[in-house]
């Protein structure tokens, strides 16, 4: 049987969306803004880059990588199995999935903030990095961590319960966008608000919920069709290249549900700071909010997949 690739990060575009392993990324920014913040992300930068590097290179020696086959891996079910076996597996799906929220969360911490100023306040990449404070990535990860205890298990128990029926990769995508949508929206929207430093007021926790179920639905979708798409076409091998391909894969699913992307963050702004319809949707406005935040996600999210083999060995020498 192949393994079903679990999808476990979650983040402003849509349900939890990494593939298989959770992302961990630490990104330490300076806490005030100007020319000390481009200091301190030059650094940041630096010291992210060559801590990407290092793992690439060790990936190429098997005594020095911790992956190994079936590692943050559930093994899809087939039909005639035991109810005791789904429920193992349910049960398995749940627990794997709240250790990724753990790590993800650091991760959710620092990029969403950002993506929500590019999709919401339309803002440039260098203003919204501007805005992105030591204290405010501190603050919300406060918010991250618990959202993504409670986002993650859910998605698991969905996506290991559809496992177990005869829908292909993209319908099930389809479905799990749906659901996690629906049950989940009120989280999803609690945390953008505090991502922007809006107040949460518990009557817009439903908000813009038919562009971000259509949303949900087309990246679920996209997301199934282009994995089948990448992997066949690039036929990775290596770990490092099949972190190279989800990246890919995110990004273009990213690309692929953008529309509604945009029009939930259309939907989800201030009525007294609304931009006008024509002024929100100019093409350099969704071209940059689309092309820098699908390109934060995949990078992103191909360094967490190399990165959390080595989390998993950290977390299981701590227990």
């Amino acid at each position: 049987l192949k393994p079903l690739w679990l999808g476990f990060f979650s983040d402003s575009h849509g349900p939890p969306i990494f593939g298989g392993h959770c992302g961990l990324v630490l990104v330490i920014l300076h806490p005030h803004s100007g020319t000390m913040a481009v200091r301190a992300g030059s650094k940041t930068t630096g010291l992210v880059l060559l801590t990407v590097g290092l793992i690439c290179v060790m990936q190429m020696f098997p005594s020095f990588s911790p992956h190994a086959p079936g590692v943050a891996m559930v093994k899809g079910g087939v039909q005639g199995e035991s109810s005791a076996n789904f429920a193992t597996k349910v049960v398995g799906a749940a627990i794997q999935g709240a250790t990724a929220a753990t790590v993800a969360a650091i991760l959710s911490a620092v990029t969403e903030p950002i993506v929500n100023r590019l999709l919401v306040k339309r803002m440039t990449f260098s203003q919204a990095f501007a805005e992105i404070t030591f204290s405010l990535v501190a603050n919300f990860f406060l918010t991250t961590f618990p959202t993504n205890m409670l986002k993650f298990p859910v998605f698991e128990v969905i996506n290991m319960a559809l496992s177990f029926t005869s829908l292909s990769g993209s319908m099930r995508g389809i479905v799990n966008g749906w659901l996690f949508c629906t049950i989940m929206l009120p989280v999803t929207n609690y945390r953008f608000r505090k991502s922007m430093g809006w107040e949460v007021n518990a009557a817009l926790l439903y908000q813009a919920y038919i562009p971000t179920v259509a949303r949900d639905i087309i990246y679920g979708w996209g997301r199934g069709m282009m994995a089948g798409i990448v992997n066949s076409t690039l036929a990775p091998e290596t770990f490092a290249q099949k972190a190279g391909a989800f990246g890919l894969t995110i990004f273009a699913a990213c690309i692929i549900s953008s529309p509604g992307n945009e029009w939930r963050g259309y939907t989800l702004q201030p009525p007294d700071r609304k931009l006008p319809f024509f002024e929100y949707f100019k093409p350099v406005n969704y071209m940059r909010s689309t092309g820098v935040g699908a390109t934060i996600m995949g990078i992103a999210l191909m360094v967490g997949m190399l990165v959390t083999p080595y989390a998993e060995m950290l977390f299981a020498y701590l227990k």
